[in-house]
């Protein structure tokens, strides 16, 4: 069925002529008359009556008038849903990040891309780097947000968050009483460590590249229980400064420089470079990245 069939059948039931009802579509008398003739073949009815000068529904007109209208309002709605579409993204997409970014970084990300679109719905994968790289390549998910470098000729690389890892001990701890402590300062301490990812690397390249020994008290998996284990006393670790702000903030933490020590801890958003993102990701890779 044409919807100009519908529309033509409305404009003549309002006008009550087939000549007028040309006038209002802008098109000829028999034009309308054949568009007419269409719709009642193909629903098997006559739905006008054209006897007596003027034209009037038949029965078949009566009960067909009020689908014909339906018909053209849902149409209606259809397109303006279309077009709200185009102007504001839908759909869902799934991001992968280690436990300690889905927790502290992604949460700045994601309200302020809900902020702007609501409708596009957003799922969290908790993996580490090599995890999430390996999601990302395998297009399992769309983005994934992991520390930098990442070299990797097929993804496409942005960075998103600056940051650095900083020595986080109790309040009170005796190191934050050493005037410009070293490695070795620190090293003389019980460490809690990563059990594996980025983080754990760039914590033992530091040592070993400074030929430090320390003690490792336990490895942990979650950053979040590492943390708490600072703060009751059992141990020291480098971390995020991020992580730490709150507890800072508190009193329950107290972060070190230490002298000759500076590591990045720089925050990439990635995607298959070959990948054409939909406009819902390409939202959220302007929004994350800040780009236009």
């Amino acid at each position: 069925m044409n919807f100009d069939w519908l529309n033509t059948f409305l404009e003549v039931t309002r006008q009550k002529s087939f000549s007028r009802a040309a006038e209002k579509l802008h098109v000829t008398q028999p034009s309308v008359s054949a568009q007419i003739r269409a719709l009642e073949s193909y629903v098997g009815h006559r739905l006008l009556d054209r006897g007596g000068g003027k034209v009037t529904l038949t029965g078949a007109g009566k009960l067909f008038q009020p689908f014909a209208d339906q018909s053209l309002l849902q149409l209606k709605e259809m397109r303006l849903t279309l077009a709200d579409m185009e102007r504001m993204p839908r759909g869902s997409l799934t991001v992968s990040a280690n436990d300690s970014t889905a927790l502290y970084v992604l949460p700045l990300l994601i309200s302020k891309f809900k902020k702007q679109f609501p409708k596009v719905a957003l799922n969290i994968v908790r993996a580490e780097r090599s995890k999430t790289l390996e999601l990302v390549l395998n297009r399992e998910v769309e983005f994934g947000i992991v520390s930098l470098p990442v070299r990797d000729p097929r993804l496409r690389v942005e960075l998103i968050h600056e940051d650095r890892l900083v020595l986080v001990v109790p309040a009170g701890h005796p190191i934050t009483e050493v005037k410009a402590p070293s490695l070795s300062d620190a090293a003389k301490y019980e460490f809690l460590v990563p059990k594996e990812g980025r983080r754990r690397e760039l914590i033992d390249h530091l040592f070993i590249q400074n030929k430090t020994a320390r003690r490792i008290a336990m490895e942990l998996d979650s950053s979040e229980l590492l943390k708490r284990l600072i703060v009751a006393g059992l141990g020291i670790s480098f971390m995020p400064h991020i992580n730490v702000l709150d507890e800072v903030k508190q009193g329950l933490l107290q972060t070190v420089d230490i002298e000759g020590v500076d590591i990045p801890r720089n925050l990439a958003l990635i995607s298959p470079l070959d990948s054409t993102l939909t406009r819902a990701g390409t939202a959220f890779f302007k929004s994350a990245t800040g780009s236009r």
